[in-house]
C-alpha cells in the first residue's frame, strides 16, 4: 500500500502510523516548536526502511551547525546508503552528504534541483531555506520559495512557505512585500515563529524600533512557549529594539531574564548571547562577569571548522572574558584546516581575519582593527547570518573608527547608519561622539 505525507508526496517504506509521525515531526520543525526528532525515532522503530524519516532526522542534526551533531548527520548518511532509496530519497541523500561535510553551497544547489523535481517536499524546502540563511544567500532565500509556491495552492502547510518567503524578501530588501507575506502567514497560523521573526526583521531593518518592540511583546504568547526553539532569538530581537530606543538597561535585563535565563547550550542561542553582550559593551554598559559563563559554555560548540559564523561569536565571548588565547586558537585552527572543505575555507578567508579584527579591538588597538573589520563588511558569500546579525561588524567598525580617532572615516560610517535609521538612539550616540550634528 502506498502511503503519502500531508502534501501528497509518497513516503516509501512508511506505515500509516509512521507517516503520521513524519508529518508531526515536519510540523514541529516548521513551527520551531517541540522536539521533531522523537517522532522520527518512533517512525523508524515502526518502519525501519522508511528512509525519509532518517533523512529528516539527518537534516535536523546538520542544520544545528554543532560539531557533534554534524558528525552524527554524517553517520546517518552512511546508514542511508544501505536503505532502499527512490529518486526523492536519493536526491536528499546527495544533498545531505554535502551539508554534513560542511559543503553548504553544494548542498543548496542539490536542493535547488530537488525542489524543481519535488516542489511540494516540505522538508527539502525547509532544509534549503535554512542553508540559504546559513550561507547568507539572500537571493535564494527568496527565490527558492518563490519557485515552489505555485505548486502549493490548496495544500496544507502553505502558510509555512509564506513565512519563509517573507524572510527571503526581507533579506533581499523588499520590505513591504516581506511584511505583507509575513502577516498573511501569521493570519493563517499565529504560532508560525519563523513568520513572526521575519516581520520583526523588517521592523529592525526599517528602524521601526518602538513598533517592533510592541509587535514582539504583543505576540509573546505565540513565540515564547517553553519548547519554542526560536524564543531566544526573538528575545534577542526585542533587546535590539530597546537598544535602538536608548534603553540598554532593559536590554541587559532581557539578557539575564530571557537570553541566558536557562543557560542554553545550543550554538544558535549562544550566538544571540554573544551578539547582545558585545553590543551592550560597545554601548558602554558594564556587563560584569557575564562573559565568563558564556565563554565557558562556548568551548564545547566552537571548533574552528564547522561554521565560521558561530566561531566568530565564540571569539567575542572569549575576548570579552579576557581569554584571548582561546580566540587566537580558533584562528590557528583555521589556518591548519583542510582547504578542501568549504567551511574550512570560510573560516580561513573570512572568520580568521574577522577574529583578528575583534582581537585588535579587544586590546584597544583600534586603528589596527579597522582594516579587517572594514573588509568584513561585504562577506555575504563566505559568511552566514542575517543583515541584522551581521550589523555587529559595522557597530564594532564604527566604534573602532571613533576610538581610533579616524575622524573622517568615523563620520562617514555614522552618516551611512543615519541614512538608514535616522531616529536610532544608537546611531545618534555615534553621531555625537563623532562630532556630527544630525538634522
Amino acid at each position: 500500500m502506498m502511503v503519502f505525507d500531508r502534501q501528497g508526496v509518497e513516503l516509501a517504506g512508511a506505515s500509516l502510523r509512521a507517516a503520521e509521525l513524519f508529518d508531526l515531526a515536519c510540523n514541529r520543525f516548521a513551527h520551531f516548536r517541540g522536539d521533531p526528532v522523537e517522532p522520527l525515532r518512533e517512525a523508524l522503530a515502526d518502519s525501519p526502511e522508511f528512509a525519509m524519516a532518517l533523512i529528516a532526522k539527518g537534516w535536523i542534526y546538520a542544520m544545528s551547525t554543532e560539531p557533534q551533531a554534524t558528525a552524527q548527520a554524517r553517520r546517518m548518511v552512511e546508514d542511508l546508503k544501505s536503505m532502499p532509496l527512490g529518486a526523492r530519497e536519493a536526491s536528499h541523500v546527495r544533498a545531505l552528504a554535502l551539508a554534513s561535510a560542511t559543503e553548504w553551497t553544494g548542498a543548496a544547489r542539490e536542493l535547488d534541483q530537488h525542489s524543481a523535481d519535488f516542489p511540494t517536499d516540505l522538508i527539502a524546502l525547509m532544509a534549503g531555506h535554512q542553508i540559504d540563511f546559513l550561507t547568507a544567500n539572500a537571493r535564494n532565500l527568496r527565490d527558492r520559495i518563490a519557485r515552489a509556491l505555485p505548486a502549493w495552492d490548496g495544500l496544507p502547510g502553505r502558510s509555512f512557505l509564506l513565512g519563509m518567503l517573507a524572510f527571503g524578501l526581507e533579506e533581499a530588501g523588499d520590505y513591504a512585500r516581506a511584511e505583507a507575506a509575513g502577516m498573511k502567514a501569521l493570519e493563517a497560523d499565529a504560532d508560525d515563529s519563523w513568520a513572526h521573526h521575519a516581520v520583526a526583521h523588517v521592523m529592525e531593518m526599517q528602524g521601526r524600533a518602538a513598533e517592533g518592540r510592541d509587535f514582539i511583546r504583543k505576540r509573546r504568547a505565540h513565540w515564547a512557549q517553553p519548547d519554542n526553539f526560536l524564543k531566544i532569538h526573538n528575545w534577542w530581537h526585542l533587546a535590539l529594539c530597546h537598544l535602538e530606543l536608548g534603553e540598554p538597561d532593559v536590554a541587559l535585563a532581557l539578557y539575564d531574564d530571557e537570553v541566558r535565563s536557562e543557560a542554553s547550550t545550543v550554538a544558535q542561542n549562544l550566538v544571540d548571547a554573544s551578539a547582545l553582550l558585545w553590543r551592550l559593551q560597545l554601548s558602554g554598559v558594564d556587563v560584569g562577569e557575564r562573559w565568563d559563563e558564556l565563554a565557558d559554555t562556548w568551548t564545547q560548540h566552537a571548533d574552528g571548522k564547522c561554521y565560521a559564523f558561530n566561531d566568530v561569536h565564540a571569539a567575542m565571548a572569549y575576548i570579552g572574558a579576557g581569554r584571548r588565547s582561546d580566540a587566537t586558537d580558533l584562528v590557528k585552527i583555521a589556518h591548519e584546516g583542510n582547504s578542501r572543505f568549504e567551511m574550512n575555507r570560510w573560516m580561513r578567508e573570512t572568520g580568521a581575519p574577522l577574529i583578528d579584527g575583534l582581537l585588535h579591538f579587544g586590546k584597544g588597538e583600534y586603528e589596527a582593527a579597522i582594516d579587517p573589520l572594514f573588509r568584513a563588511r561585504h562577506i555575504y558569500g563566505t559568511f552566514g547570518g542575517s543583515h541584522a546579525q551581521r550589523d555587529v561588524i559595522d557597530w564594532t567598525l564604527t566604534e573602532a573608527a571613533i576610538r581610533g580617532k579616524k575622524s573622517t572615516l568615523a563620520r562617514a560610517l555614522v552618516q551611512e547608519r543615519l541614512a538608514l535609521r535616522p531616529d536610532s538612539r544608537v546611531n545618534l550616540a555615534f553621531a555625537r561622539r563623532a562630532g556630527l550634528r544630525p538634522n
